[in-house]
């Protein structure tokens, strides 16, 4: 289990770029030479790529819901008029 842990830390290490050049270096090479390592990689990479995904379409939503609260109800009537004066004037 440790064992595990300590490399998917290296794995994350090397794809964030924290690790010195000669560590990053050698790291490239033991992937080029193990395949079973490069497997976990790629697969880090996509758990990355879908997190950051997932994460800007909660990003969006979030947004979304400030942005109707922001331009629908009444209490922020004044707020409305002041972004409407700001891009009238251009």
């Amino acid at each position: 289990m440790r064992t595990s842990l300590n490399k998917i830390a290296q794995i994350e290490a090397h794809l964030l770029k924290k690790e010195n050049p000669a560590d990053a270096l050698l790291f490239d090479a033991k992937i080029l030479l193990d395949n079973e390592l490069q497997t976990h990689v790629s697969q880090q990479q996509q758990v990355y790529g879908l997190v950051k995904r997932y994460s800007r379409k909660q990003l969006k939503q979030e947004i979304e819901v400030v942005h109707l609260q922001l331009f629908t109800q009444p209490e922020y009537l004044s707020f409305r008029q002041k972004i409407a004066r700001i891009f009238l004037n251009r």
